[in-house]
């Protein structure tokens, strides 16, 4: 199977692509900067483009039977369009391309707060809308523009805090939110199982450990 990860110098975004390529994989890497892609391999093939860039994106990912997206911006307060400018160029990509499974990262906090847990809602989240609100407001624009894409094989994944630690090796999804942590290997598992088929999953999802 040919997987495209886009974002793929990212933290999540390199453990996408060498877990991709351990399960033997073909890996197409696209990344703004991709001399930061410190992964190798014999079915790597390194691609340049920004996701604002409709026909770079397009072109490099000609021939993926799957994307995995795990791009994203610097938090912080300040409007953004790269997830929902982003996707909306990867969907046209995958239309042109006759790609049919994606696998996407959002954010627990994007989701709708009656899905929250009451002291989560009334005390952490506004704290963060503060912080991080320029995000999660256009991450809930990429689910809005994925919501409209039913024809397609789809998963949107809203993770919690994200640790740099090694894989627990387990990962959970559900239709609400579940724990507060998830170490980056294990989203990336995630992703990964819902690009390839291993959990053939649809729709937006929470996932934790």
């Amino acid at each position: 199977m040919k997987i495209a990860v886009i974002g793929a110098a990212g933290r999540t975004g390199r453990q996408v692509v060498r877990q991709a390529l351990d399960r033997g994989h073909e890996v197409v890497a696209v990344a703004r900067s991709p001399e930061k892609l410190d992964v190798s391999g014999d079915r790597l093939t390194v691609a340049a483009a920004d996701v604002h860039d409709a026909d770079a994106l397009a072109a490099a990912v000609v021939g993926a039977d799957a994307i995995v997206t795990t791009f994203g911006a610097a938090a912080g307060r300040k409007p953004v369009d790269i997830y929902s400018a982003g996707i909306t160029n990867v969907l046209a990509a995958m239309d042109g391309g006759g790609i049919r499974r994606l696998a996407v990262i959002s954010a627990s906090p994007a989701g709708p707060r009656a899905e929250q847990p009451v002291a989560l809602r009334l005390l952490v989240l506004p704290i963060l809308d503060r912080l991080f609100g320029g995000g999660y407001a256009d991450l809930r624009r990429m689910e809005t523009v994925l919501a409209r894409r039913s024809d397609l094989e789809w998963a949107c994944l809203r993770p919690p805090r994200l640790l740099d630690r090694p894989a627990s090796g387990a990962y959970r999804l559900d239709r609400k939110p579940l724990s507060r942590s998830l170490t980056y290997p294990d989203l990336a598992t995630a992703l990964l199982d819902c690009a390839d088929g291993t959990e053939p999953r649809t729709g937006t999802l929470y996932v934790a450990d």
